[in-house]
């Protein structure tokens, strides 16, 4: 079994919130999820602040982070920011989100799916030059809601092809808009872990609270080892509908992993002061 790993998310967290949280706030807030030993941090996004405002500060952020173990992910949607991004040495990873839905990708990168595709190729070839990693995003993994033709075949086929072509080795599987069932999530797990045994496949799930342990329990046990989350739910993603659908709760799949015995090697202390923290900017 490989090493399991949760990201935190606060990127996602505050991204689509209306007030703009100061960036010493933000700062801070990062600095204590550092402390907790996640295995990454998504902290911010290089996109165009008349996108997503809240992100505006991305570069500010970073400057005033700690040290830590844990790695730092920032989300890009193009090639300039991935030039940007990549200008840091602190950061490890960009992330990309890729749409398995013509209409989402357009909303969301403003770009067909075929141009995301070239799109990917370039920001990968940003990433190898610059020593960074890419992860992939599947946005629309579980379902779509503009009614557009969806199956499990369509992102499998994406997956393979993104590797195939690509060499994109981290993918996540991404329920945007919180559709996902316990069924779906472990036999598209499975299906993928199987035919791409070199793919390092995670679980971005927005959910609501009371699906979320069922949902995690689905994605571990179909070998899934990679879990992203964020402190209480917050967030959600502003491009996929008016209402917003909370992220997975980091707490929730703390739980399932404490019940099952599974060490997430966190420190539960520091976790608990960063999510008592935490009201200060989501209230």
């Amino acid at each position: 079994m490989s090493e399991l790993k949760i990201i935190e998310c606060p990127r996602d967290a505050m991204q689509g919130m209306h007030d703009f949280v100061p960036t010493a706030l933000k700062t801070d807030y990062i600095n204590r999820l550092l402390d907790v030993g996640f295995d990454t941090i998504d902290f911010g996004s290089f996109v165009s602040p008349k996108a997503i405002p809240q992100m505006r500060d991305t570069a500010e952020v970073l400057d005033g982070l700690k040290d830590s173990s844990s790695k730092l992910l920032a989300i890009v949607a193009n090639e300039r920011g991935a030039e940007d991004a990549s200008q840091f040495g602190r950061i490890n990873y960009l992330g990309y989100p890729f749409s398995v839905s013509e209409e989402f990708q357009k909303r969301n990168t403003n770009a067909t799916i075929d141009e995301s595709f070239h799109r990917v190729e370039k920001i990968k070839e940003i990433a190898d030059r610059s020593g960074k990693e890419l992860v992939l995003y599947l946005s629309m993994g579980f379902g779509n809601p503009y009614g557009e033709h969806w199956s499990p075949e369509i992102v499998a086929k994406w997956a393979q092809k993104l590797n195939e072509k690509l060499d994109i080795k981290i993918q996540a599987l991404s329920d945007t808009i919180g559709c996902a069932t316990v069924e779906g999530v472990r036999d598209l797990f499975t299906t993928l872990s199987m035919s791409l045994p070199d793919v390092e496949f995670g679980a971005h799930l927005h959910t609501v609270p009371e699906n979320a342990e069922g949902l995690v329990q689905a994605a571990y046990n179909a070998g899934c080892r990679r879990f992203d989350g964020a402190i209480k739910g917050f967030g959600g993603c502003p491009m996929a509908k008016n209402d917003l659908t909370g992220n997975m709760p980091t707490e929730r799949m703390l739980h399932w992993f404490a019940t099952q015995g599974i060490e997430t090697g966190l420190n539960d202390d520091r976790f608990e002061e960063a999510m008592s923290f935490s009201s200060q900017i989501f209230g």
